[in-house]
């Protein structure tokens, strides 16, 4: 299945193919299922396995449009919906929606929010009112997106790495999470917060600040924070993300959090 949708990526034209529209398909409802996913812990990092992205890419030309009705209410487009989430053991709000192609696993909690094909949503993770969760991306367990949360989903470039936030992670109102940005397990993002690729993440806690882009320490609690720059009419403050702190290793997480969130003052 792999070798065959490589080689359909690489000449279209065998989209025309039931062999090929049928490992794609294939690839999709195992995707569906957490059979397989788009990108994989690989010791202290992740594997991103960029066929998978591709069979994505290629589900919307082997798909028609049609009308989906539920109630009054009606869509039109390429790909179905997820269904029977009694028997996935997950609780879906009115009006959560989550696509095929998409994996919910069981204890996972959807209150009126979306979830877009391809992305992975790990055990007991509560996707909050309003929440995103876009392409690919890959949300740990026991995570909690908070009210409005925008997790970006990444297609292409096929080699990218997808969003990835790792387990027990606290995304606060509001955060914005995106061009795979990797947040470590157990981080606290308070309300507001927008990490982009080339966002400034700033470690303050020491006697020097400590910089770097991507990627957010395992059990560090942030808040949004600016730094100067120069323009040619002025200095002016740009966005960048403070770490502020970490939780404590000395209680567990539910404690670990609100304590995080009192003594740092954050917003969630």
């Amino acid at each position: 299945m792999h070798e065959l949708i490589e080689k359909a990526w690489a000449d279209r034209s065998m989209l025309r193919y039931p062999e090929v529209v049928e490992a794609v398909e294939n690839t999709i409802a195992r995707l569906d299922k957490g059979e397989l996913r788009v990108a994989e812990p690989d010791g202290d990092g992740w594997k991103v396995n960029e066929w998978l992205k591709k069979a994505v890419l290629m589900y919307f030309p082997i798909k028609q449009m049609h009308t989906m009705e539920v109630g009054p209410l009606e869509f039109h487009d390429k790909i179905p919906l997820k269904r029977h989430y009694a028997s996935l053991g997950v609780r879906v709000v009115p009006h959560a929606i989550a696509r095929h192609g998409s994996y919910l696993a069981p204890g996972v909690i959807l209150m009126p929010s979306y979830v877009n094909i391809g992305a992975y949503v790990d055990s007991d993770t509560m996707v909050d009112t309003w929440a995103t969760v876009g392409s690919c991306a890959q949300i740990g367990k026991g995570v909690h997106l908070s009210g409005g949360v925008g997790i970006g989903g990444v297609l292409e470039p096929v080699q990218a790495a997808p969003v990835i936030i790792e387990d027990g992670c606290f995304i606060g109102s509001r955060a914005i999470v995106v061009e795979g940005v990797r947040v470590g397990r157990e981080a606290v993002l308070g309300a507001n917060v927008v990490l982009t690729a080339s966002t400034r993440i700033i470690d303050i806690t020491g006697p020097e600040p400590k910089e770097m882009k991507g990627y957010v320490p395992p059990r560090s609690v942030v808040i949004p924070g600016t730094v100067p720059k120069k323009f040619p009419a002025g200095e002016y403050g740009v966005p960048c993300a403070l770490i502020i702190g970490q939780r404590k290793e000395s209680t567990d997480k539910k404690t670990s959090l609100n304590d995080a969130l009192r003594e740092h003052s954050v917003a969630v």
